[in-house]
C-alpha cells in the first residue's frame, strides 16, 4: 500500500490583474512562503510576485503536474478567471491556507 501525499498548483500575482507566476508543490504553505521570502531566485523575486491567488488540491504530484501544464498552456484570460472565481477581491490567500 502506498501513501500518497497532496500536491497543488498555485497561481501567484504581484497586483490585481498583474504578473501572474503557476506553479506546483507537495507543500503550499512552505512554498509560498519561500516566494514571499525571496529564498530562491527567478521570475517571481524580480517581479515581486508574491500574493496567493488560486490553488488547487490534487491527490498526488504527478496529477498537480499535468494540470500545471494544462494551466500554463490556456491564456491569461483563462489564469485570470481561475483567481476571479476562487479569489474575486483578489485577496492574497496565503494567510487563510497558513491557518488551514
Amino acid at each position: 500500500m502506498s501513501i500518497t501525499k497532496k500536491a497543488y498548483v498555485y497561481i501567484l500575482f504581484n497586483k490585481r490583474n498583474g504578473t501572474l507566476y503557476t506553479g506546483v508543490t507537495s507543500d503550499l504553505v512552505k512554498r509560498v512562503n519561500q516566494h514571499k521570502t525571496k529564498a530562491t531566485d527567478g521570475f517571481t523575486g524580480r517581479y515581486d510576485v508574491n500574493k496567493l491567488g488560486y490553488y488547487e488540491v490534487h491527490s498526488d504530484i504527478q496529477a498537480a503536474r499535468e494540470r500545471e501544464y494544462q494551466i500554463k498552456a490556456g491564456s491569461r484570460n483563462k489564469k485570470l478567471e481561475l483567481i476571479q472565481g476562487m479569489n474575486p477581491y483578489w485577496n492574497d490567500l496565503y494567510e487563510s491556507v497558513l491557518r488551514g
